[in-house]
């Protein structure tokens, strides 16, 4: 498939998997696949059989095209099957061409996740892209008490979605209630999700690991927003005396789902790429979006100790000194709609501290599996002759098994998650759940 196509060169579409990189969106991975994918031999068939099919289109249907679209150059048609926030890494799922169908069915499979929690801290946003709204002790913190407490996380829970997170309560996205310093006018209510799998893989003392807390606190505005929320108030050591109190910008959540139409970037959704990816910087989410956990705040009160923060809650005086806090390194299989960063925050109160995400992989979406049928994202770099013949067998590979498995089959292939899906949210709350995992969501 190398040299130039014929006219019987077979037409590739379908579904395959990309290894997504840290510090860029979902969709950015989208555009840099497309940019690959549109001039290469392998995809010159579909492109002309697009142009084929354009051709043969009514008057009527032509002019409703939009005429700046008809000046643009074809594209490889794209989508994915659940964002990834631009931190987490992984298992991101791409469709081609009439394989963009298809995608809804990965929004409700189950997949799995690598993360890492750091106690000791809480951000608005449940992870380290946050600011600190409060801090507690940790020194208690034991691998045993880790161990007991993530008893009460595993099979059918419920899960508070994260303030931080693209629910919409009364037509407005919860983000944008907390980045504006307002109060949800409803409260935000939980949601069913099951946890099939969840395992303490690596327990790491204080200091002895590479993770650390954010150095700044959020504006006042947010942190009283927030502590009202979680029920923080002053039994969990409002992080006021912290080193660094300066205040940035406010951070710029990107809702990824207002950038795709049913999974597919089109052409008018290609704003320029680099800017973005600097100036939006967004909370992992894990799945379920979407996207993009697990015990709530009656189950597991939220910090009802009265301890004052002490030194041995206050961050590193500097960046490069190691954080004194432990962190543990958790390994899951979940449904959709579970919000990893909320299992972290969930799992600090559990142990009567605090925890924020620090790291999320996530290794496993339906059947695709980083280490054996996804492709590298550096391999689109070396060129064609190296990400081709692995994206063809792929292709291939997904066009057969569709084959096989006929219209009742595709329905069996997301049998997983079509049930934790009808379930996902409360008519009473009035929420849309946004559909990607978020990176941290399910």
């Amino acid at each position: 498939m190398a040299s130039s196509p014929n006219s019987s060169s077979p037409i590739l579409d379908g579904v395959f998997a990309i290894h997504k990189p840290t510090s860029i969106t979902s969709s950015q991975v989208i555009r840099d696949v497309q940019a690959h994918l549109t001039p290469s031999a392998l995809f010159q068939p579909w492109l002309r059989s697009e142009e084929d099919r354009k051709a043969r289109e009514s008057h009527n249907q032509q002019r409703k095209r939009s005429s700046w679209k008809t000046r643009q150059a074809s594209k490889v048609k794209m989508g994915h099957g659940g964002t990834l926030d631009p931190l987490a890494t992984g298992v991101l799922i791409l469709g081609v061409g009439s394989g963009t169908k298809s995608l809804n069915r990965f929004l409700t499979c189950t997949k799995s996740y690598d993360t890492v929690v750091l106690f000791g801290a809480a951000t608005d946003t449940y992870d380290t892209e946050g600011k600190v709204v409060a801090r507690k002790p940790y020194a208690h913190i034991t691998r045993e008490k880790v161990e007991q407490a993530l008893e009460k996380f595993r099979g059918e829970i419920m899960q508070r979605p994260p303030i931080f997170s693209a629910l919409r309560v009364q037509g407005k996205r919860l983000y944008e209630y907390a980045r504006e310093g307002k109060e949800v006018p409803v409260e935000i209510q939980e949601r069913p999700v099951t946890v099939e799998n969840l395992e303490l893989a690596e327990w790491m003392e204080g200091g002895s690991h590479e993770w650390k807390w954010p150095v700044h606190d959020a504006d006042k505005e947010v942190k009283g927003v927030v502590q009202k929320v979680l029920h923080f108030g002053g039994a969990t050591g409002v992080a006021s005396t912290a080193q660094e109190g300066g205040t940035t910008g406010k951070r710029k959540l990107e809702d990824e789902g207002d950038e795709t139409v049913n999974g597919t970037v089109t052409d008018s959704q290609v704003p320029p790429s680099p800017k973005r990816v600097k100036s939006s910087p967004v909370p992992v989410a894990s799945g379920g979006l979407p996207e993009n956990d697990v015990l709530t705040e009656t189950t597991i009160p939220a910090a009802e100790s009265s301890e004052p923060v002490t030194s041995t809650s206050k961050p590193p005086k500097s960046t490069t000194e190691l954080c004194p806090a432990p962190a543990v390194r958790l390994r899951m299989t979940v449904t959709s709609g579970f919000y990893v960063r909320s299992l972290a925050h969930d799992l600090g109160a559990a142990v009567d501290s605090l925890g924020i995400m620090v790291n999320l992989v996530r290794t496993r979406q339906g059947d695709f599996e980083l280490g054996t049928n996804v492709l590298e994202y550096t391999e689109l770099a070396e060129g064609e002759q190296v990400w081709g013949p692995r994206v063809s067998a792929m292709l291939k590979d997904w066009q057969g098994k569709e084959a096989g498995r006929g219209e009742g089959g595709a329905k069996d292939a997301a049998s997983n998650g079509v049930e934790g899906e009808k379930r996902v949210a409360k008519p009473a709350v009035r929420a849309r759940v946004r559909r990607n995992s978020s990176s941290d969501e399910g």
